[in-house]
């Protein structure tokens, strides 16, 4: 039977690519994606809810699928005020995760982050960990948690130093073995290949790093 998945942060780099594999993908019927300002992308497997992500909430009766795939994330050059962040990288991952519990939704997948940590000293790495527990205390019954290193992808906006260690990291690479290959830059068209396996098959751990992302990636 076709399914239906739900994605956040459609208009973003990784969701970008995870739309359009999902729309070329035969086992679903119906993309439902919750967007700030319309994509304009006119595909009848669409269908777009234009919303406040901050409040998600109110569109439970809306938040039904079989899948969740949420790629919402800023930066903080895009958002320096720590409490907007908090909202956009720990409140709308636990919403959507929380809505999928309440509305019997069985897979939820979400990108967090290399070096997310509830008990880090550092703000960005404490929201990412601190969002994942939240995650997994709704007890979805297929939760997978990606936590991608540096993300190589082609973006809109100019990010200089993102480039910059982008070129650094493709010498890196082939150094970082064992405990060290999470560090691994990844892109972001793995990572949605990697989030539509796993959505599709029965995989042994909720966390996985960049190095297990490229190898799923390769199944797809």
């Amino acid at each position: 039977m076709p399914k239906t998945a739900i994605i956040l942060g459609a208009s973003g780099a990784t969701g970008s690519e995870l739309l359009q594999l999902l729309l070329a993908d035969s086992r679903y019927s119906t993309i439902k994606i919750f967007v700030r300002k319309s994509l304009n992308i006119a595909n009848p497997k669409i269908e777009e809810h234009i919303i406040d992500l901050l409040q998600l909430e109110k569109y439970a009766p809306d938040f039904t699928a079989d899948e969740v795939y949420c790629c919402i994330g800023t930066t903080k050059a895009k958002t320096p005020d720590k409490d907007e962040y908090y909202k956009i990288d720990f409140g709308i991952p636990v919403t959507a995760a929380k809505l999928s519990k309440a509305n019997g939704i069985d897979t939820y997948i979400v990108v967090s982050a290399v070096g997310a940590n509830k008990s880090s000293s550092i703000f960005y790495s404490r929201t990412k960990g601190e969002m994942q527990e939240a995650v997994q205390q709704q007890n979805i019954a297929n939760t997978y948690i990606l936590q991608p290193s540096l993300i190589v992808a082609q973006r809109s906006e100019s990010r200089v130093m993102e480039q910059l260690f982008i070129g650094l990291w493709k010498l890196v690479n082939p150094l970082l073995w064992g405990g060290a290959a999470k560090y691994k830059s990844v892109t972001a068209a793995n990572i949605a290949k990697a989030m539509v396996w796993l959505a599709n098959n029965n995989y042994h751990d909720v966390i996985v790093t960049s190095n297990k992302i490229n190898d799923l990636a390769k199944k797809v």
